[in-house]
């Protein structure tokens, strides 16, 4: 996604508002936390550079939101049911650093320490986990609120759902998915 979007100032979102949930996509915050701090290890010589960033933006979402409902959900596998449709879906996509693989499960862990309910599913991406709750929520009159730089989740943007893209720092609403659908065909 190109930077065309207006930036979004922060909706008005009220803390510990037993109306909003918040999806946070774990496995971008991974990524994320991953690629933008060096190489640190734990006393046993282990990789901890993701766990301390995803931890500290996990940590600063918490406060910032104050959320009473939230839920941290992650891929399980790269194996998926697509995968059972399309032998190719996501072919090119390459395996995770060495360097991460042992931090997923200290990630998980840290995330139950702090007391949020991890999310995960055998054969789904977070996406679709993403996806299905957002749409449970909504039919419970809930707002939802996506933390998630993945732009395939513009898709679930509607007047009672709205995206945060943390690494950008803006808010896509409903009004800016149309103007970058709309605009792609112009």
């Amino acid at each position: 996604m190109s930077d065309n979007l207006k930036h979004t100032k922060r909706p008005d979102i009220k803390l510990n508002d037993p109306n909003n949930l918040i999806l946070i996509d774990g496995s971008g915050y991974i990524f994320r936390a991953f690629y933008g701090l060096p190489s640190m290890t734990n006393e046993n010589g282990v990789p901890v550079n993701a766990v301390f960033g995803y931890t500290k933006m996990l940590l600063k979402l918490i406060d910032d939101f104050k959320p009473m409902y939230v839920a941290v959900i992650f891929d399980v596998a790269r194996k998926t049911f697509r995968n059972d449709l399309y032998d190719l879906y996501k072919a090119n996509r390459s395996d995770p650093p060495e360097e991460l693989i042992p931090q997923f499960s200290i990630i998980r862990e840290a995330t139950n320490a702090i007391g949020l309910p991890v999310v995960e599913m055998e054969g789904f991406e977070a996406d679709d986990l993403i996806a299905t709750y957002s749409n449970i929520a909504q039919k419970t009159n809930k707002k939802v609120i996506i933390i998630s730089s993945d732009k395939d989740l513009m898709q679930l943007v509607d007047d009672n759902t709205i995206l945060f893209d943390p690494m950008k720092q803006y808010w896509i609403n409903d009004e800016q998915v149309f103007e970058k659908i709309w605009g792609l065909f112009k």
